[in-house]
């Protein structure tokens, strides 16, 4: 169990994070939902204990630490590979340093992407460096996998295909807590949405109940954002009586 109680962040005066209070079990996924700047890459760097922060974050009632930071795994769009070495050095790397290395899954994957393993991967294409990195993640052999906007550059076809073989592929004791504006494409494979607002967690919807009460996650959100839909008719309005 990941529990994160009353964590806050600030930034020189800004607070990133505000009282943040979530508990995810294992296995579900999870999607984490906000507009850009609302606390989503925060909130997960504070789990993986790269930011310092206010209140406390404990997996199985220990603190993320040495002994166990190994059991969180990150997909990040900054990337944390290593630019300089293959794809098959990086697989030998990992399987040093994580005896719960998946290395059926990790040559799966790539077969499934279509990367090169003999090659470095600053040569990938962006989008070939993201599903990468996903894959690391994936294969790490981590109980909580944390992804942070991992399908940038990919088209349509790739992240439709990828979203089906994740759910083949994940185990039942395994977690994916997932941050992304794409939310009808995910909508179908998450159990859960949290929404995040200005620091603040505004919402907590399981998928199942949300199901149940007609509405969409495109629903709630707009709901819970406060969404303006004449929003652009106005704009539109403004700018057209300039001419």
């Amino acid at each position: 169990m990941l529990e994160i109680n009353d964590v806050s962040k600030n930034y020189k005066g800004y607070r990133a994070l505000k009282q943040a209070t979530l508990t995810l079990p294992r296995g579900e996924i999870i999607g984490l939902f906000g507009e850009n700047g609302a606390g989503k890459t925060t909130l997960m760097k504070c789990i993986l204990g790269f930011l310092n922060y206010k209140g406390q974050i404990t997996l199985d009632g220990h603190p993320i630490s040495r002994k166990n930071i190994a059991r969180l795994s990150f997909a990040t769009c900054e990337h944390s590979f290593f630019p300089n070495l293959t794809a098959s050095a990086h697989k030998a790397f990992y399987e040093l340093h994580f005896p719960t290395f998946r290395e059926k899954r990790f040559n799966g994957l790539m077969t499934f992407f279509e990367l090169p393993t003999h090659k470095a991967i600053r040569h990938f294409s962006v989008g070939q460096k993201n599903q990468f990195e996903v894959i690391l993640a994936l294969c790490q052999g981590a109980d909580y996998i944390l992804m942070d906007e991992p399908f940038a550059g990919n088209d349509v076809f790739n992240r439709a295909d990828f979203y089906k073989v994740l759910l083949g592929i994940l185990e039942p004791t395994e977690t994916v807590l997932l941050s992304t504006h794409l939310l009808e494409e995910v909508e179908q494979i998450i159990g859960r949405a949290i929404l995040i607002r200005k620091g603040e967690i505004v919402g907590d919807i399981s998928i199942e109940a949300l199901e149940d009460s007609g509405k969409t996650l495109i629903d709630i959100v707009k709901e819970t954002y406060q969404y303006k839909s004449d929003r652009v008719v106005k704009a539109l309005s403004d700018l057209t009586d300039e001419r």
